[in-house]
């Protein structure tokens, strides 16, 4: 009778565990995500009205928190279910075992992978393996003060601008007695620096990985542009920047041009007293027309509970319904083909084709497999450059240096 007893009571436990893990009801997946995105929320109920057996909580996390809880919980087989990821750090995870391939799934689902940008699909590919499907895409843009460029008698940039255009027209808009700059020179890479070293015709770190580009003197070329504004004090100081960031000395009228992403296109937009003031174009040209592309990709957790539903959830995010959401809201670019233009439509008063427009001139973000190690590299010889302290090929050179031997041991 007691080993009746116990058996029963073993097996009512056992039941009560598997109802927790959602494997008698319906299954609750957790995603988490930076920011606060109402698209997000619209995307979890249209999936949820279509897998009434999957119920979704969003997490929503301060960036400057999201990276550090996701690496611990993901060591301690706590994280969340699905997640966003970037390119820069894509490859730590996927190499350590801690991403769920979707390669069966997305042929199962007969998911064309050409309706992305082949350089995004790329950027989250290891091994030939893809761990999720883009979500959505950015790229850079020039930004420019109207009003400023009035007061100055400056003609507003076009796509047709060169780096001389732009150097020209810092010169006459810098203003000493009213302080203000004719550009933005922060130490920046995804919307600065590496934006004109491809446009010089350089490189940060071949494509395979295992070579710095910083000591070639084209990448170099495309770093002193930035660091002759400083120079020439028509940029802000680092210290300046330090204490006051580029986005809002530009929102707060004291920079005239600034090099930004398609992503504050609508931090910018709801603005409503700058709004009218400024507009965007496509960056200017050096040896040749580039742009950094970049962008997030939905990814899940290899030790989920519930692979199957999550590789359904991962589909779904990737989806062109996804990408409309997404676009109609004008959060963000979705990456999905032909959805795009819901988000340029979204800001009418902005000339936001520009950023489409210069996808086909577009290079990936620059990674490698452990991105964050040479990441710091860069901070550490490239600051006294932009503090005027060392020259340009002395920094980019030792940086080279340092770089090559953390490359080799990838």
């Amino acid at each position: 009778m007691r080993k009746w007893l116990a058996a029963a009571l073993a097996a009512a436990l056992l039941a009560g565990c598997s109802s927790e893990s959602g494997d008698d009801g319906p299954v609750t997946l957790t995603y988490a995500v930076w920011g606060q995105n109402d698209a997000m929320q619209q995307l979890v109920d249209a999936f949820e009205a279509k897998h009434p057996d999957i119920q979704v909580e969003l997490q929503v996390n301060p960036w400057t928190d999201y990276w550090t809880k996701l690496q611990v919980a993901a060591q301690g087989s706590t994280a969340p279910d699905a997640f966003w990821m970037l390119g820069d750090r894509f490859q730590t995870y996927a190499s350590n075992g801690q991403l769920l391939p979707l390669d069966d799934a997305i042929e199962k689902a007969n998911v064309d992978l050409g309706v992305y940008p082949k350089v995004l699909v790329d950027l989250f590919t290891l091994n030939g393996k893809h761990y999720g499907l883009p979500k959505d895409f950015d790229t850079i843009g020039l930004w420019y003060n109207k009003e400023l460029f009035d007061a100055a008698g400056v003609k507003y940039p076009t796509p047709e601008w060169t780096w001389a255009d732009v150097q020209a027209a810092a010169a006459k808009l810098t203003n000493k007695n009213t302080g203000v700059y004719g550009i933005a020179a922060p130490f920046n890479r995804q919307e600065g620096f590496y934006n004109t070293i491809a446009q010089a015709g350089g490189y940060v770190v071949s494509p395979d990985g295992k070579k710095s580009g910083y000591d070639d003197p084209k990448t170099q070329a495309g770093i002193q542009y930035w660091i002759d504004f400083v120079q020439k004090g028509q940029s802000p100081t680092p210290q300046q920047f330090a204490d006051t960031d580029a986005t809002a000395q530009f929102e707060n009228g004291k920079v005239a041009m600034y090099y930004g992403g398609s992503f504050y296109a609508t931090r910018f937009y709801e603005n409503a007293a700058l709004r009218s003031k400024i507009d965007v174009t496509a960056l200017p040209k050096g040896e040749k027309r580039a742009t950094v592309i970049n962008g997030i990709q939905n990814v899940g957790y290899a030790k989920s509970k519930h692979p199957e539903q999550l590789r359904e959830l991962l589909l779904f995010l990737g989806s062109e319904e996804a990408a409309k959401i997404q676009g109609d809201t004008g959060a963000v670019i979705p990456a999905y083909r032909n959805t795009q233009q819901a988000w340029v439509d979204s800001m009418p008063e902005f000339n936001l084709k520009a950023f489409l427009d210069q996808v086909p001139d577009s290079v990936v973000y620059p990674v490698s497999a452990n991105t964050a190690v040479w990441n710091e590299f860069e901070e550490t010889h490239l600051t006294p450059a932009w503090e005027g302290k060392q020259t340009v090929q002395q920094a980019a050179n030792s940086l080279a240096a340092e770089m090559n031997e953390a490359l080799a041991k990838e």
